[in-house]
């Protein structure tokens, strides 16, 4: 059991990702950090109760996602809120490109996400449902196993990778939609169907 004496020292380290994370969900300043405010409330008053040689780290991220699914209910008919002056950098899509990446054996894939700025990507991932874009927030720029992930959103590990493999589906699909419009890449060639006479 732990001791809520010891709650600010143990929980502090993980304050910063938890209010990313939080910022990620509600899409505004203000709402990430009432809800970042609602999961250390929670997080402290069940303290006592968490098993010590268990993963901290999730345990708080379950507490944050609970805590936005909660209000997302609550929420559900006003309208998205986005700021886009506070433009994220996605860890998923900056180890794609870069400076340590070797120009040389670049495929056409890198070339096109390196002309995708990280406003494009904050967008695209906005644009993702609920369910999608927290699994794919929590495994692509949080790094939780799909194990851990499972236990954050309360489901089974099938689902996660479901969840996973539709939103960074929807996820490729937006950001290709997006290079198509800017003219970054051409539309692939619509199928030619063969049909006997």
């Amino acid at each position: 059991m732990a001791d809520q004496l010891t709650f600010a020292e143990d929980t502090s380290p993980y304050m910063s990702s938890l209010y990313a994370a939080a910022r990620r969900m509600t899409r505004n300043d203000a709402d990430a950090e009432d809800l970042l405010q609602e999961t250390f409330l929670k997080a402290y008053r069940g303290y006592g109760g968490f098993k010590e040689g268990t993963n901290l780290k999730a345990w708080l991220y379950r507490i944050l996602t609970n805590s936005y699914i909660n209000r997302y209910r609550a929420k559900q008919r006003r309208p998205d809120e986005t700021d886009l002056e506070d433009v994220e950098d996605f860890y998923l899509y900056r180890r794609l490109g870069g400076a340590e990446s070797s120009v040389l054996g670049r495929s056409a894939e890198d070339e096109v996400l390196d002309s995708i700025t990280d406003e494009q990507v904050r967008d695209a991932l906005d644009s993702l449902p609920d369910t999608f874009r927290m699994a794919v927030v929590l495994a692509d720029v949080e790094g939780f196993s799909y194990k851990e992930i499972a236990e954050i959103l309360d489901v089974p590990i099938g689902t996660v990778m479901s969840r996973l493999h539709r939103g960074r589906r929807a996820l490729q699909k937006a950001l290709y939609e997006y290079a198509v419009e800017r003219g970054i890449t051409s539309p692939k060639p619509a199928e030619v169907v063969d049909v006997e006479s």
